[in-house]
């Protein structure tokens, strides 16, 4: 089945997808770090085979981030990975590329977690979901969107009521380990290998003020109301 418009090479997108019937993807700790690691070297012209991850286990895990990719399909700018779905900010870089990564890494993941897990039928929600980040408001909200997404974790209300406790949910998101906000506001970790870092750097606005990207996050929702 056809999208009603299809994604062009050149342009930037936001994905994301959930578990069918809203099920959690991820029941563990193991299972955020393989969809990370699929995340990496599924961005590349050679087929994904789970046997090769599996010399990478445990603490081991992070060796992955230093196989040779060549990032052809797609420009990964930003991410997150919730229990029962996940955010990805993509460029596409050629023909198809963003189908050909997220279907790439989604057949992975299941075949991973349906092995795992005993589990039967289809995992994901149907085909993944794609808004055109095509003006300026959308493409700067988007980001403090992605990664201040985890605080409904800690706040499950804040998007609608505003944060109680920010002190609390500021911490959480340093500590939350399945978000590109740890590579961009804290600190370097093999994982940054995933992003197209120095290009992303330049598109995000760095300031590490947790306040101003809640403000960021706020304005453009209110733009894109109007």
């Amino acid at each position: 089945m056809l999208r009603a418009k299809p994604l062009m090479a050149g342009e930037t997108y936001h994905i994301y997808n959930r578990g069918a019937g809203k099920q959690k993807i991820f029941l563990a700790q193991p299972d955020y770090r393989r969809f990370l690691s699929l995340i990496f070297v599924g961005n590349n012209t050679k087929s994904i085979h789970l046997s090769n991850l599996r010399k990478y286990q445990g603490p081991s895990l992070t060796r992955v981030f230093e196989e040779k990719v060549d990032h052809f399909l797609v420009d990964i700018y930003a991410y997150t990975l919730m229990p029962n779905h996940f955010h990805l900010v993509l460029r596409q870089k050629s023909e198809d590329g963003i189908t050909r990564f997220v279907r790439r890494i989604c057949t992975a993941y299941s075949m991973y977690f349906n092995l795992k897990y005993g589990h039967n039928g289809t995992l994901f929600q149907g085909r993944f979901k794609s808004s055109h980040l095509d003006t300026d408001p959308y493409f700067k909200w988007i980001f403090p969107y992605v990664h201040l997404n985890p605080i409904s974790l800690v706040e499950p209300q804040w998007q609608e009521k505003g944060i109680v406790n920010p002190a609390q949910s500021k911490e959480f998101l340093k500590n939350y380990r399945y978000s590109s906000y740890y590579d961009y506001y804290v600190g370097e970790r093999p994982e940054r290998a995933i992003l197209a870092y120095d290009e992303a750097s330049d598109l995000l606005d760095k300031e590490s003020d947790f306040h101003s990207m809640l403000f960021a996050y706020a304005r453009g929702k209110v733009l894109m109301e109007l």
